[in-house]
């Protein structure tokens, strides 16, 4: 792991694999470290020739905490009653572009789940010459009609865990509320995922600054209707953070992208999965790759 500067904070970044593969930047959801994505999902990205790029998102994990915001209103945004939020989805999109350029990246594939499919939107929306495709997972295109289901809200609403213990039993919580229920619970990596999460810097308010840039974002879906980069959507069946009816929006809303939806798969990227999810992920790569060879 390194630190790099980035939009006017630091970055803690990791990459993998062979520098001369096709860039892929990884674009984690709400309160996800680097960390968080499976060392085995992402050796096998490696094997299939990308350059792997993952990271901490502003306010989590060894980037910078943007502590002097202080934690938000979220009932009070929620409500009505608090318009304000401490950044938006769109500085995070910025982020990554100072991302890119801190590792001397002039363009990339993009991959990002939930709150990482959203800031990959806004990247590929803002900066389309830098994002050679676009991959939008369990995400939706700002249409605040798509909502969560109340025990997953209830989920995201909790106290902070203040053990490891606590912090554990939490992440079993998640996975039987969010997870996807067809699929087994990797339960030795749940566990050392989580401690691995927790010791790192963990930032409650910071996550909750996350969700409010979340809660405050814009419909993006008049904006997406012009974007022209090759799109996969992808979307679980049984989502109950962010239902089905996200990704179908997303897919509907950008021109000629491709929806694929996994029966079974709630909020999560189970094992099971993968190599179907990394075969499309290839078609929409290489369609990226084709149209960059085209215009060289």
């Amino acid at each position: 792991m390194r630190i790099v500067p980035a939009n006017g904070i630091e970055l803690a970044v990791e990459t993998h694999g062979d520098p001369d593969g096709f860039p892929l930047l990884l674009v984690g959801g709400l309160g996800q470290h680097l960390v968080g994505w499976h060392p085995d999902l992402v050796a096998s990205m490696v094997r299939r020739g990308y350059h792997v790029i993952t990271f901490d998102n502003r306010d989590v994990g060894h980037s910078t905490h943007l502590d002097w915001h202080g934690p938000p209103d979220l009932l009070g945004i929620v409500s009505g009653q608090a318009a304000l939020a401490p950044y938006g989805l769109e500085d995070m999109a910025a982020d990554t572009i100072g991302l890119l350029d801190a590792l001397g990246v002039e363009s990339a594939h993009v991959f990002g789940v939930s709150l990482g499919g959203m800031v990959a939107q806004l990247l590929a929306l803002n900066s389309p010459d830098r994002v050679r495709s676009l991959t939008s997972v369990m995400s939706h295109p700002g249409d605040h009609s798509v909502k969560p289901s109340d025990e997953a809200v209830e989920l995201l609403l909790r106290p902070s865990p203040t053990s490891l213990d606590e912090f554990i039993a939490r992440a079993e919580e998640s996975a039987r509320v969010i997870g996807s229920p067809e699929f087994a619970v990797d339960v030795p990596w749940l566990h050392s995922r989580s401690k691995q999460l927790w010791e790192r810097r963990q930032n409650p308010a910071g996550v909750a600054r996350q969700l409010a840039a979340i809660l405050v974002a814009t419909d993006r879906s008049a904006a997406l209707r012009g974007l022209r980069v090759p799109t996969l959507v992808v979307h679980g069946t049984h989502d109950p953070l962010i239902p089905v009816r996200g990704g179908r929006l997303t897919a509907a809303t950008v021109p000629s992208a491709e929806l694929l939806e996994i029966d079974g798969m709630a909020h999560d990227l189970p094992r099971e999965i993968w190599e179907r999810l990394l075969d499309r992920v290839d078609d929409v790569t290489h369609h990226g790759e084709s149209l960059r060879a085209a215009v060289q």
